[in-house]
């Protein structure tokens, strides 16, 4: 058995330990610079985490990032990050520091980035920073596929894949995590399964958005009862963008219609943030708008990606490539009322 030191301490990262414990690692638990009283508020409970509505297991060491060089000494075999997007700079940093020899590293963090305006993959960037700062070969997997952190905390049958080109670094990863509820895939396509994972939070949007788009005319209660027809129609069209999309950028097609592209994308458009927000959008209002009023303190992975990508988006394709796409970012990015070109059929042409 190992010990696995995962950094950051959101829902995701606190319910990756759950698998872990139960493979008879050791699993550190190490907040962000900016968890010290999430921490602090997670320990005064009795390891009761408020995002996850569970109790951790009471075998995980949960620290403060003030203790990650003392946790990192501790003979790691395996660094899981699982920090947002914008944590990545933070994270490479201090991963690049405190690494004194190559240790494998599991990405949980989605999102696509863009370097000299080419678009890259958060593993492509976070080797990019490690090396950067000091380190001089690293061994990245990507995680992708849907599963939800409340449903992993309460060990729901779920399933995931593991992306590497180097099969063989995310077959010893499968071997180290999965469990008789937590079952993985590998894939070398490390650029199709997380150019999925951060774009389906886009279409997540979309289809959250169904039920307001459902109708001109009828009320939100016949919306309510009726919005399935309109919801079913936007997934179809959100695949086929993702298949184009992902194809367009190097991944492989058959990776969209996988567990990090169709699968994730259900799993998230049923739920979540991302699907939320989209509601709000779909029934009128802006995002700003719908933010302030309704998800104040909560992050939107979508509209982080609209915002990082979505003005080079608009330059590379056109509407009749990505419709979905470019109008939940022009939304986006320009503040104003989601509408859809319903008479587009050339979809990823």
């Amino acid at each position: 058995m190992g010990n696995i030191l995962i950094l950051g301490a959101g829902a995701m990262g606190s319910a990756f330990a759950f698998p872990c414990l139960d493979n008879g690692h050791t699993v550190f638990l190490v907040g962000t610079h900016l968890e010290d009283k999430f921490i602090d508020n997670i320990k005064k409970k009795n390891n009761l985490h408020p995002s996850l509505n569970c109790k951790l297991p009471s075998s995980t060491k949960i620290l403060k990032f003030e203790n990650f060089d003392q946790a990192m000494n501790n003979n790691i075999s395996l660094i899981v990050l699982a920090v947002n997007s914008k944590g990545i700079e933070w994270a490479a940093e201090n991963l690049g520091k405190s690494i004194k020899n190559e240790i494998p590293i599991l990405l949980l963090t989605k999102g696509l980035s863009l370097v000299d305006n080419k678009y890259k993959t958060l593993a492509d960037k976070l080797n990019y920073l490690l090396i950067k700062n000091g380190q001089k070969k690293t061994s990245i997997t990507a995680v992708g596929g849907p599963c939800l952190a409340g449903g992993l905390a309460n060990r729901i049958r779920s399933s995931i894949v593991l992306a590497n080109s180097d099969l063989d670094a995310a077959k010893k990863i499968s071997e180290i995590i999965s469990t008789n509820y937590y079952s993985t895939e590998i894939s070398d396509d490390l650029v199709g399964v997380e150019v999925c994972a951060a774009v389906k939070n886009l279409y997540s949007m979309i289809i959250g958005a169904s039920e307001g788009l459902s109708s001109e005319k009828a009320s939100e209660e016949i919306k309510n009862k009726n919005f399935l027809n309109t919801a079913a129609s936007l997934m179809y069209q959100s695949i086929s963008e993702m298949v184009f999309f992902t194809k367009s950028l190097g991944g492989k097609e058959s990776t969209a219609y996988g567990l990090a592209g169709l699968g994730d994308l259900y799993v998230s458009s049923a739920g979540g943030r991302n699907s939320r927000m989209g509601k709000f959008l779909g029934y009128g209002m802006s995002y700003k708008e719908a933010k302030n009023a309704h998800m104040l303190n909560e992050t939107i992975e979508g509209a982080e990606l609209a915002f990082e990508i979505g003005p080079q988006i608009l330059k590379d394709y056109n509407i009749s490539q990505l419709p979905l796409m470019i109008s939940i970012i022009d939304a986006i990015c320009s503040n104003k009322k989601l509408k859809l070109n319903w008479t587009n059929k050339k979809l990823g042409d």
